[in-house]
């Protein structure tokens, strides 16, 4: 069994992310750049399916500018046997993501695709439902348990709602999006990172793929949140209804 696994590029978690003075968006000049968590995730549980038997091929893929090779790169020390780039400069939306990657799927016929809920930049959530839709596979999102059964054919999924907990059985080939209590990924040994420099990694363009990626939302505005002011103490119910009530205006 193949798994793709698609990987994003993005400003590391620990960075204060700051504007752009014009506004236009987040400056990302030379701020330090990672994998998405949620991504890290999907590529741990791929090689553990790997480990365990299940799974023969892990397939790192990301789009974007040449630099997300380096993020590729991390895929591959972390287990993943070979990376794809789909190699653009054109800000991509989820819609052109999932369009690529459906492109990708058609090209290299995985059984199951493993990719993060959401991205920590945009905050989508959007991109692993859109696949499923255009592949007509079917998907289980935010994934907290995965055990695929090659013999059948089929992978159960536990996913959380908000009433607890959910368990979905999906005939192969499905889209798997992973959640933060499916695994804790590991750390990339000197040796393995070493390694990854000699592992495949393939460029392709979305002209290739035959796929048109111009952006279909335009971002007016990009500005940073107000800053909270500090909290008071009151001195009883009535004080708190008034505040709520006159500066709030909550209520």
């Amino acid at each position: 069994m193949k798994i793709l696994v698609p990987v994003k590029r993005v400003v590391d978690y620990n960075v204060k992310i700051r504007v752009k003075p014009d506004g236009s968006g987040v400056d990302t000049a030379n701020v330090k750049m990672s994998m998405n968590p949620f991504d890290e995730i999907a590529v741990e549980e791929a090689v553990r399916l790997k480990e365990k038997g299940a799974a023969s091929e892990v397939v790192a893929v990301s789009a974007g500018v040449a630099a997300c090779q380096e993020t590729l790169r991390t895929a591959l020390a972390l287990g993943a046997d070979r990376a794809i780039l789909v190699n653009t400069e054109v800000e991509l939306q989820p819609l052109a993501v999932a369009k690529l990657l459906a492109a990708l799927v058609a090209k290299e016929s995985p059984q199951l695709v493993i990719m993060g809920k959401q991205a920590i930049d945009d905050d989508a959530n959007q991109t692993g439902q859109m696949l499923a839709a255009l592949l007509n596979w079917p998907q289980a999102t935010f994934a907290s348990k995965v055990e695929v059964d090659t013999g059948a054919q089929t992978v159960t999924v536990t996913r959380e709602i908000d009433g607890g907990l959910e368990t979905l059985k999906m005939a192969l080939p499905a889209v798997i999006t992973t959640d933060l209590r499916l695994n804790e990924p590991r750390f990339a040994s000197l040796p393995n990172i070493m390694k990854a420099k000699r592992k495949p990694l393939d460029t392709v363009t979305p002209e290739a793929l035959g796929v048109d990626v111009t952006p279909r939302i335009r971002t007016l505005k990009v500005e940073e949140p107000p800053k909270r002011q500090g909290g008071m103490k009151v001195a009883d119910v009535d004080e708190l209804i008034a505040k709520l009530k006159n500066e709030a205006k909550v209520i």
